[in-house]
């Protein structure tokens, strides 16, 4: 009786150790990352940016969402290789940052953060499902579509109420005056790829690249080029001061240059070169949707990211060393 009870312990450790690995792989996977070091990085620069800004909900709404989404993978008994590769959790970290950052601070937009946060586990089967004849995946857009759903229900549910959304409004004039020094410069970089999830920290951008270094260092790199493209190409646009200087077009064109750059294609100077192009081309899928989600008042959270993504993988272009099947998610990590 002892032995069976110490095998259940050991069993009981073992399965909570699994766990805490499928929950932090499931951070690290935003950024196409299977590493539980990353993962860890990734919460703490959340942590650190959010009570920076003096929204400490905003971390506990990421980690309660991934808790969320992760154990929902277990519930509906998805398969095991994708809660190994965290994949279960990554768009639901996502919702909590979403949420926490444009809705009132309510128990009922917490229940209901729950529940879009489980929402996307199985949404993301579902345009997993869809897309797989056109041998591409969902990315985050189970994030993005379930997230925008609730949002713009905000709009007619006090319970939930939309205190940090955008009025709705029709595109007009935008504010371009911004005086910028090169130290400036800097801060709306590393702040380019701290809004991954939402986090307004140059801090937490130093975070995010230490953590992808750990993991692979293509990723670190493709992540640094690409919110330095997008700032350099938003400036040279003359784009919105305020959005320049909060990094709001560097954080889809970092995914979509980690995605392009060293996730989907094996890293040479042909695959290089389209990363670059499909980064130049995110900055202006950013500002198209920023201009046609404005009179709803919705963020375009990583839409961009995944439009620019989808529209760079659709041809399949083989380059010659294409990996071998970029329609399973869990190829988004290097064994």
């Amino acid at each position: 009786m002892n032995d069976n009870s110490t095998v259940q312990k050991n069993d009981n450790k073992n399965a909570l150790l699994d766990f805490i690995k499928v929950y932090l792989r499931g951070a690290s996977q935003v950024m196409f990352q299977n590493n539980i070091w990353t993962g860890i990085l990734f919460i703490c620069g959340i942590v650190w940016g959010a009570f920076e800004e003096g929204q400490g909900h905003v971390a506990w709404g990421a980690m309660v969402a991934l808790f969320v989404s992760t154990i929902t993978g277990y519930l509906l008994k998805l398969p095991k290789e994708d809660g190994d590769a965290g994949l279960w959790g990554f768009n639901g970290i996502l919702v909590g940052c979403g949420f926490m950052t444009f809705l009132g601070n309510t128990y009922l937009s917490w229940l209901c953060m729950i529940f879009c946060a489980a929402m996307t586990t199985w949404v993301r089967t579902g345009f997993n499902n869809i897309m797989a004849p056109w041998k591409v995946n969902s990315l985050t857009f189970p994030f993005v579509f379930s997230t925008w759903l609730f949002l713009l229900s905000a709009r007619v549910m006090d319970g939930m109420p939309p205190t940090y959304m955008a009025s709705p409004h029709l595109p007009g004039t935008i504010s371009t005056n911004i005086e910028i020094e090169f130290g400036d410069l800097i801060f709306y970089w590393l702040k380019g790829i701290s809004q991954v999830f939402l986090i307004n920290s140059w801090v937490t951008g130093i975070f995010f690249l230490v953590a992808l270094f750990i993991s692979n260092k293509w990723a670190a790199i493709w992540a640094a080029i690409a919110s330095a493209l997008s700032l350099f190409i938003i400036i040279v646009m003359k784009g919105p001061g305020s959005d320049i200087a909060n990094g709001l077009y560097g954080f889809s064109a970092v995914l979509t240059g980690i995605a392009l750059g060293m996730t989907f294609y094996e890293v040479n100077i042909k695959t290089a070169i389209w990363c670059v192009i499909g980064i130049l081309a995110c900055v202006f899928v950013q500002a198209a949707m920023n201009v046609f989600l404005e009179p709803l008042g919705l963020p375009t959270l990583t839409g961009p990211f995944c439009i620019t993504t989808w529209l760079f993988l659709l041809p399949l272009f083989k380059f010659n060393v294409e990996k071998k099947n970029n329609t399973d998610h869990s190829n988004w990590h290097k064994s």
